[in-house]
């Protein structure tokens, strides 16, 4: 995307719009003093910071998008939060994190490049005896996961699907209407109209074949 369109579409703008349920999945886990917790696709730590205004809690936050890693650390230096928030770039498939690190992993929206077979047993030796594991993923793929929990040593502590037209309200349409007005402020510019075309294809994607998501709050046995 050119700098210019990337001044004017800050996707976290929408993102912010889903806190309430990224909260509502924290305070389904029971208060810790001072929980390390690990956030992995952390992208430019929307759900991060917002984390780390919910508890007194150390965060590691791994992503390998180093432009949302950029935004995230320049936050993080913003409110002040560089003690508490380190910020790395990590994929989630060679993390050398010790046994044991973490009293929480928190993963929202990485579901589409790992299974839950593999996210559960890969990553539950980095998880404390009786932490947890937080995932945010597609509502049609909620169901699969709630018959493997147990298979893989955890039992499931809450789960909750977000309102049907959430993604719409919150994300898609609030889009679709940036994306209006900034074909008209370039509409003399071929160029930038190309690269709003593609965003809207998104858009239009999502009308087609609209989705759900939802949380699973899952404690390791």
């Amino acid at each position: 995307m050119s700098d210019e369109l990337k001044s004017e579409i800050d996707r976290d703008i929408f993102r912010k719009n889903f806190l309430e349920f990224t909260r509502k999945a924290f305070h389904l886990i029971p208060t810790m003093d001072y929980p390390h917790i690990l956030d992995i696709g952390c992208g430019s730590g929307v759900q991060t910071i917002e984390l780390a205004m919910q508890c007194n809690g150390n965060f590691v936050a791994i992503d390998i998008n180093e432009q949302d890693l950029a935004k995230l650390r320049y936050h993080v230096n913003v409110r002040k939060l560089t003690h508490r928030i380190q910020v790395l770039n990590c994929s989630f498939r060679d993390m050398e994190f010790p046994d044991g690190a973490f009293d929480i992993i928190w993963a929202e929206g990485i579901g589409g490049f790992i299974t839950i077979e593999s996210s559960l047993k890969d990553w539950k030796r980095l998880i404390k005896p009786k932490g947890f594991l937080v995932l945010h993923d597609e509502a049609r793929k909620l169901s699969s996961k709630l018959d493997v929990v147990t298979k893989y040593g955890y039992s499931l502590k809450g789960h909750f699907l977000l309102p049907e037209d959430s993604w719409w309200k919150r994300y898609y349409e609030p889009l679709e209407n940036k994306l209006i007005s900034l074909r008209n402020k370039y509409q003399h510019s071929p160029a930038l109209l190309k690269e709003l075309v593609k965003h809207q294809n998104e858009v239009n994607s999502f009308k087609t074949n609209p989705q759900n998501s939802g949380f699973l709050i899952l404690q390791k046995l």
